[in-house]
């Protein structure tokens, strides 16, 4: 499972917080690994600097090997709330898709 990160010129994307996301997503997706082939996601700050609920943005997807891409995206005051309610989503999504499939 091969993990891409992107941020916008808002957010700095370190090799701190790279290594951080990346070892987070494959603790939370590790189950789901045999299907996915990879994963994007997408960090961005839709108040460009200036403070205001919910404006740190978090699109995750994911691509499973013969089908379209699912994504969710999650809005919150920071970037890990904003990660970490991305990955909920994520996991739901991904467990009612593969549940679809074996039937």
């Amino acid at each position: 499972m091969k993990i891409q990160i992107n941020t916008d010129h808002n957010i700095e994307g370190n090799e701190r917080l790279q290594a951080f996301l990346e070892n987070k997503i494959t603790n939370a997706l590790g189950r789901f690994e045999n299907h996915i082939t990879r994963i994007e996601l997408h960090l961005s700050d839709d108040n460009a600097g200036k403070s205001g609920p919910d404006d740190k943005r978090c699109l995750l997807e994911a691509r499973l090997e013969g089908r379209e891409p699912l994504s969710v995206t999650a809005n919150s005051e920071t970037v890990e709330s904003a990660v970490n309610s991305a990955i909920e989503k994520i996991k739901k999504v991904l467990t009612t898709a593969l549940e679809k499939m074996s039937h």
